[in-house]
């Protein structure tokens, strides 16, 4: 294999040696293919004897974090496989990757990658230099030391001018922390609306279900806006189909008859987006008319469900069981006063409502998807309430779980093997010292921070939302992007935030690829990836930890960006060592050290790892040898460490079990210490934020671009311009914007707009039609998928789409959803991404599939073309 590859272990990385690679590799895709299997051809053959298998990072936030692995030989990764580790069994299962995770070949060593510091021809520092041409300027390859000192300067100057609030700062870093900090962005951006209701209603802001293998004791499982099948790759889905294999029957409740609706579900109940509150209501009239509610358990451990029961100085008249009845406001929360917002058949939620009611033991869980929607607290109460009406909770196989997404999908329970810190100093930013996610106490008043949907309009109208405090004048002059990702892409109200880019003075980027991001600042540092980097840890689920490696040199001239805020805070004055002392290198030893794993007996955590003076010394860094569970090099070269499970382990976690076993002895960390279904404090919290109000108690209101918008009369049923409700949802093909740029995945997932036949049918719409999708904040290119999978009045299209604006037609080829979507502040801080109206029309133009398109390879001037 050696003959077809040239010695690159030198890799600094060149063009020339980067064009080398990258044939190497595709000739040995040629010639062994992507499989598990090592024995394909004789050429794979002599490939795996020549070469080594090391732990790729599979880091992207996709909710799996499985285990990849890189075929090595000479510098040059040439395959990839996953998980072989042990056998495969459904108690031990394997850690096996997905479409993503094996495509990173493409990612790791695409054409794409940014290759040099480059600043925009017309930029100019201090005043930004025709600030219009952001995002369609040329480009011009400049050094290290020019693009750090820019950065520098231009930060210096900003400061010196406007201060310190005048920088807006998605991840400040310990160097602009020490410079005096930044405006950052903060809200809820995964868990949606989740975290308060958690909170002030069960006392925990991130509760799971039981543990995975007691899923498998529930005869019914109902899935509410959950598609693990996409959104949390790897084991969930794969854990719930154990369950079903035991005998449990799955409802899974979506406007879209999603994948993991083709594989596991029974029933699907279809709901329209942001009216998930209606349904639940309706459903609660008819266990409660039908005395199908666990009253008992009600008594028991719950305040605020019925007049008897009310918080102490509560209204008795603000009581779940009276609202629901209509005894108060005399409008009754029926089946068919649900039907009317929800779209559900009232027959369907009466027998989906008897068959929660009536199923012992039951999993009831929910995904953040409902509460991605304006004011999606309604919802979390509503799910939470009709979750304890049932009185599954506490028992083997029955659990009422919020929040159920990502890597907790199918898990719960404590985390059963973690990685240690890296003991670096805590770098904490002066002028906003609350956590940014999921956001700050709105009573408080020390702290100055933008919600993440109110971001781009804060920089264009110079005022923000404070809590309590109301609206505060701000003055934005410059964004910093070093280390943060794709901020511009993954916010809402992307064309309102390109406006925001063109207005500031100064936006510094650091990135892989020429992200949205990157495509609209003024300079680009090319950063590493993590298989260009030292390694580290990753968790996908409770039961592994991955230890990944250095799979390949930086390519061409990218550095991490640990380095960079070393770099331009020498420029500033500051001492490196001050904010950041240790080598990644020791940083890395500090976190192998600190790996425990809990005991066979499930009583307590013990070292993970054993580690010799030898290995101590071969890494270069400072530390002891310690006894472990496994060796270092056994770790390292298997690059995980699973807890093995069986049925009856030490290891098996009911929640709630202790507070249901003995309330008195184990009360909950809420306000009676009891699950709240009146909570006058989360009402007050929510309030304070200052964008909407709500109830104590769970009740369905119109929302900003919710379903009852979509009419100009809903009374009358009088459509609007915009009469359909559009869904972003997390897409196979990508992890929020990440390996967007991937031509495998775009082939195989090609991010179409799903739509109902007679949503099409009514616009004229046939199956291989362009539709141009538009709502109040921009619009859209797509290719269409007409099906019946999807709710008349509703659409879905995949969120992250690397946005491909035409300046001169406002419309986004690529079908970035974040066009659509409006900066909607709402609740705590909640990301209103399923919450809006839009319409559809044909599109006459043509549209190229979008794995045909070039790349975004850059041709600097003055570099290499």
């Amino acid at each position: 294999m050696t003959r077809f590859i040239d010695k690159t272990n030198e890799l600094t990385i060149s063009r020339r040696s980067f064009i080398k690679a990258s044939a190497a590799a595709a000739a040995s895709l040629s010639l062994v293919g992507c499989g598990n299997s090592l024995t394909t051809t004789n050429a794979g053959q002599a490939a795996a004897q020549e070469g080594q298998w090391i732990t790729a990072a599979c880091w992207h936030n996709c909710g799996g974090r499985c285990l990849n692995k890189a075929l090595v030989v000479d510098g040059i990764v040439i395959r990839q496989k996953t998980d072989d580790t042990h056998p495969d069994t459904p108690d031990y299962p394997q850690q096996r990757g997905c479409a993503r995770g094996r495509s990173q070949r493409q990612q790791i060593f695409g054409a794409d990658r940014l290759r040099y510091p480059m600043k925009r021809k017309n930029w100019n520092p201090g005043d930004g230099g025709k600030k219009e041409l952001r995002g369609k300027d040329e480009w011009v390859r400049i050094s290290w030391e020019e693009a750090l000192d820019h950065v520098a300067s231009e930060l210096k100057r900003v400061k010196e001018n406007y201060g310190n609030q005048s920088i807006l700062a998605k991840s400040t870093g310990p160097a602009l922390n020490t410079y005096g900090g930044a405006m950052t962005y903060w809200g809820c951006t995964s868990d949606g609306a989740w975290p308060k209701p958690q909170q002030f209603m069960n006392g925990n802001r991130s509760r799971g279900s039981n543990d995975r293998l007691d899923l498998r004791n529930s005869k019914l499982i109902v899935l509410w806006g959950s598609n693990p099948v996409w959104s949390s790759a790897g084991n969930p889905a794969y854990n719930f189909k154990q369950a079903k294999d035991a005998g449990a029957k799955f409802i899974v409740v979506d406007p879209l008859y999603s994948d993991t609706a083709q594989i596991l579900a029974d029933q699907w109940i279809p709901v329209r987006p942001g009216t998930d509150t209606a349904l639940l209501l309706g459903m609660a009239h008819y266990m409660i008319t039908n005395n199908l509610h666990d009253q008992e358990f009600l008594d028991k451990y719950c305040v605020g469900f019925d007049t008897d029961h009310m918080p102490e100085g509560a209204d008795p008249k603000e009581n779940f069981k009276d609202y629901v009845l209509g005894t108060y406001d005399g409008t009754p929360k029926t089946p068919e006063w649900a039907s009317e917002h929800c779209g559900t058949d009232p027959d369907l939620i009466r027998s989906f409502a008897h068959e929660i009611a009536v199923t012992k033991p039951m999993t009831f869980t929910s995904s953040s998807a409902a509460a991605r929607t304006s004011v999606g607290e309604q919802f979390c109460q509503a799910f939470l309430t009709v979750g304890w009406m049932t009185g599954n909770v506490g028992k083997p196989g029955a659990s009422v779980c919020s929040n159920n997404r990502h890597n907790t999908q199918s898990y719960g329970g404590p985390t059963l093997v973690k990685a240690g810190g890296d003991k670096s100093p805590k770098s904490t930013n002066p002028i906003y010292k609350e956590a940014t996610f999921p956001g700050p106490d709105p009573f408080k008043t020390d702290w100055q921070g933008i919600v993440i949907d109110e971001a781009w309009d804060a920089v264009i109208n110079g005022e923000y939302t404070a809590g309590v405090r109301g609206k505060q004048p701000c003055d934005i002059k410059m964004i910093w992007n070093i280390g943060s990702g794709n901020t511009l892409n993954q916010n809402t109200d992307l064309m309102k935030g390109i406006e925001a880019f063109r207005k500031v003075e100064f936006v510094v980027t650091s990135a892989h690829f020429l992200t949205a991001t990157a495509q609209y600042s003024d300079i680009v540092l090319p950063a590493t990836t993590e298989w260009e980097r030292v390694g580290g840890f990753l968790s996908g689920n409770p039961e592994m930890l991955i230890f990944y490696s250095q799979i390949t040199q930086p390519m061409y001239e990218a550095k991490d960006d640990e380095w960079m805020y070393r770099e331009i805070g020498k420029r500033l004055g500051l001492d490196p060592a001050e904010f950041d002392p240790l080598s990644p290198e020791q940083k890395l030893f500090n976190k192998l050290a600190g790996c425990t794993v809990m005991k066979e007996d499930g009583s307590g955590f013990e070292t993970l790892v054993t580690i010799t003076a030898q290995d101590i010394a071969e890494m270069g860094v400072k530390g002891k040898p310690q006894e472990g569970r496994i060796t270092y090099k056994e770790f390292k070269e298997k690059g995980i460490y699973q807890v093995p499970r069986s049925p009856g382990d030490q290891y098996v976690y009911i929640d709630y079990k202790d507070f249901i076993e003995d309330p008195e002895k184990n009360p909950l960390e809420t306000e009676s210490g009891k699950f709240q279904i009146h909570s006058q404090g989360l009402a007050d919290t929510i309030n304070a934020y200052g964008w909407n109000t709500l109830a104590p108690i769970a009740k369905y209101q119109y929302v900003t671009e919710g379903y009852e918008e979509t009419f100009a009369n809903f009374e009358k049923k009088e459509k609007n311009e915009y009469p359909l409700q559009l869904t972003t949802i997390h897409y196979a093909r990508r992890s929020h914007s990440s390996l967007d740029n991937i031509s495998w995945l775009r082939e195989a997932f090609q991010n179409k707009l799903y739509i109902h036949p007679m949503d099409a049918q009514a616009r004229g719409i046939s199956k291989k039609d362009i539709v141009k999708v538009s709502s109040r904040h921009g619009a859209v290119i797509r290719p269409v998928y007409i099906t019946e999978r999807i709710m008349p009045g509703t659409l879905t299209l995949g969120q992250g789409a690397w946005a491909e604006v035409n300046d001169d037609t406002g419309l986004c080829m690529a079908g970035a959803t974040n066009v659509l979507n409006g900066g909607l502040p709402t609740g705590q801080g909640v990301q209103a991404y399923n919450t809006c109206i839009v319409d559809v029309e044909k599109y006459e133009g043509k549209l190229q599939a979008d794995y045909l398109w070039p790349k975004r390879i850059v041709a600097a001037q003055g570099g290499d073309k």
